[in-house]
């Protein structure tokens, strides 16, 4: 069962219950995004959204663990490793003209950003738990200096704009 984006942003306090019935209300007559809808019609912050959207997709997103899975030369020189370090992201096959990543809930959003500027076609993903995350980068974009301690805060959304 999927969960619904406005039943998330109830649950994390963005939305009353009378607030999320509006917002599907006000679908019925003009169908657009519900996130998009919240944002405009009750000020719900853009990375309330985008956190609520993450939830949601990962809860219908496959899981891959990518230490347990040989992925290829060929998919892995789709970004460079600091790409993969800096948006906590790993290529993991292609499927058709689709490529596969795996990341973490956390890093979601910000890995969807950089496919959709930076890797031609569709672009699909499967999530996995951070620290799963950071030993597979580790073993398929291993770069000097790059360990889980240091890449805990590395890329992490809520390390942004701390000075280094």
């Amino acid at each position: 069962m999927t969960i619904r984006l406005g039943d998330l942003l109830v649950e994390h306090g963005c939305l009353t219950t009378e607030q999320r019935d509006r917002i599907v209300e006000t679908q019925r007559c003009n169908p657009r995004p519900f996130g998009l809808l919240a944002e405009e019609l009750f000020g719900v912050s853009p990375s309330d959204v985008e956190a609520a959207w993450a939830v949601q997709y990962s809860s219908i997103a496959p899981r891959f663990d990518p230490r347990l899975h040989a992925i290829g030369p060929e998919v892995l020189s789709l970004i460079e490793p600091r790409q993969a370090w800096q948006f906590r992201l790993i290529p993991v096959r292609h499927e058709g003209d689709e490529h596969v990543f795996v990341t973490c809930v956390d890093s979601l959003s910000r890995a969807l950003r950089f496919t959709g500027w930076r890797i031609p076609g569709p672009c699909t993903f499967c999530v996995c738990d951070p620290g799963v995350l950071t030993i597979g980068l580790g073993m398929h974009y291993p770069m000097q200096g790059m360990d889980t301690g240091l890449a805990g805060g590395f890329g992490d959304p809520s390390s942004e704009g701390e000075a280094a």
